[in-house]
């Protein structure tokens, strides 16, 4: 298996946040190398958007040349700098696969042959890659059998300066299958002779700053086995300081392991003194600033966030149910949602296992979305939408996630859009009516048993989807009323 061809855009900014004029670069194979994609132009991003169009339409006729087997997507623009790969795509049946929700979805709209497709939540770069090249070779038949891990030390970094490594979204999204770790062993110790499963509930509590230390550690240092160590060393010194403690402790054993491998090499030490130096004491001397000074004040802190978040919902739990449900689509929308309310879902988590605004995503996000889905399943406004919107029904029922599958049905209908903010709200409102706490990213007929109260976590799910299913039928079937009143009017 060959990379053909390549066309990847890097800015300088995230894609929340780009603007026409940031800074950014287009990545191609050369002729010269066609090993390792080669910059070969850089402008702002409104000037590399434009500059693609020529190798857009070049990768197209080495699709229709039977050049190119399958496409790998990554937050592509089918509308605009990708559309003539995706026509291509569309008309050759080329297997895709890719992530980026939004994206995904307008490809797999235009008709386009999804073999597969993921959210990012979750995930890393490299688990992506291997689910893209085993769902591309299973599409073709070929046998795959997947290598994990480095083969060897990463030992050069990004060149970014500290403050830009740090990125609190990159450490919460990959330590998210630990925190639903815990919320199945607390769930499960609630089970009548299960009861001795609460001691490793407790257990994995103390091992919520370890697993976010080493993310810190390794996000930080750049490095891979060096800085596992370390931020599992650090991790363990900084549990008394909680969640917020283990971030600290990682990010401290980061940068101490940065400088003392880089002493180290300089110094010529042998590699094995190099990885003990660097791993070993690193993640001792952070460990200890952790342990003896900086835990309590870590603690204060992440006890002052949950005390908050408490007392708003003892002051009113429906309008604070309220305010989660309205402002979560906006959140997600702005790109907010990783850095700032996962975080405060993963700290509620870590206290008791469960979380309100855990409970208002999978009713607020993940329902909603399945509601706008299932109504475009039964009732679309066209017949080809459905084929669309069955996937992310699926995808928001059976995982509990990918609500970025109803963008499409939202940007094209007003309706639809306000009624997913509206019925997300109402959803909210239930949830702060009964005071019921749960999980996000589960599947959908297992969050209510990981909830503070099953029965009314379900009537707040089937409740929200069905008053948004049936809010997006009749906003179906009033589109094509109103045009076809326009139509008629304009023949008399």
């Amino acid at each position: 298996m060959n990379v053909a061809a390549v066309q990847f855009i890097a800015a300088e900014a995230s894609m929340y946040v780009a603007k026409p004029d940031t800074p950014a670069s287009v990545y191609a194979l050369t002729t010269e190398n066609q090993q390792k994609p080669q910059r070969i132009f850089q402008g702002k991003l409104s000037e590399v958007n434009t500059s693609v169009v020529e190798s857009d339409h070049q990768i197209a006729e080495m699709i229709r040349r039977g050049e190119i087997d399958g496409i790998v997507v990554m937050s592509a623009d089918p509308v605009k700098a990708n559309q003539a790969v995706f026509a291509a795509a569309v008309e050759m049946k080329t297997p895709i696969v890719g992530t980026g929700g939004t994206s995904m979805a307008l490809v797999a709209a235009k008709g386009a042959n999804v073999v597969a497709t993921s959210g990012t939540t979750g995930t890393t770069s490299r688990t992506r890659a291997v689910s893209f090249v085993a769902s591309l070779c299973k599409h073709w038949g070929i046998k795959y059998k997947p290598q994990l891990g480095s083969a060897s030390p990463s030992q050069s970094g990004s060149g970014k300066s500290l403050l830009k490594r740090f990125n609190i979204r990159s450490i919460m999204i990959p330590a998210l299958p630990g925190f639903i770790a815990m919320a199945i062993v607390l769930a499960l110790s609630h089970i009548p002779g299960l009861e001795k499963l609460n001691d490793i509930f407790e257990i994995l509590l103390k091992g919520l700053p370890v697993l976010v230390a080493v993310l810190a550690a390794k996000q930080i240092s750049e490095l891979d086995e060096v800085s596992i160590v370390a931020g599992v060393v650090a991790g363990v010194l900084s549990v008394e300081g909680g969640l917020i403690g283990g971030i600290i402790g990682g990010v401290m054993a980061g940068i101490f392991v940065r400088w003392l491998f880089e002493l180290c090499l300089n110094w010529r030490f042998p590699m094995t003194t190099v990885n003990i130096v660097a791993g070993g004491i690193s993640g001792l001397a952070a460990g200890l600033i952790m342990h003896y000074l900086l835990s309590p004040l870590a603690l204060s802190a992440g006890n002052y966030i949950k005390l908050a978040i408490e007392s708003t919902l003892a002051f009113s739990p429906i309008l604070a149910g309220l305010l989660a449900g309205l402002v979560i689509w906006p959140a997600i929308l702005g790109g907010v949602y990783h850095a700032v309310i996962l975080p405060l879902v993963l700290l509620e988590m870590e206290k008791s296992g469960v979380s309100f605004l855990g409970a208002v995503d999978m009713v607020g996000l993940v329902m909603v979305a399945a509601g706008i889905n299932l109504a475009n399943v039964i009732a679309p406004r066209e017949k080809s939408e459905a084929a669309v919107a069955t996937p992310g029904l699926l995808i928001n029922l059976g995982f509990g996630t990918f609500v970025e599958s109803a963008y499409p049905f939202m940007f094209a209908n007003k309706i639809v859009f306000g009624s997913a903010i509206f019925w997300a709200g109402m959803g909210g409102m239930m949830l702060g009516f009964f005071n019921v706490k749960g999980v996000a990213y589960v599947p959908a007929f297992a969050s209510p048993f990981l909830s503070s109260n099953a029965l009314q976590m379900a009537i707040v799910m089937i409740a929200t989807m069905a008053m948004t299913c049936l809010t997006t039928i009749i906003a179906n079937r009033f589109k094509p009323v109103v045009q076809s009143e326009s139509t008629t009017t304009a023949v008399n």
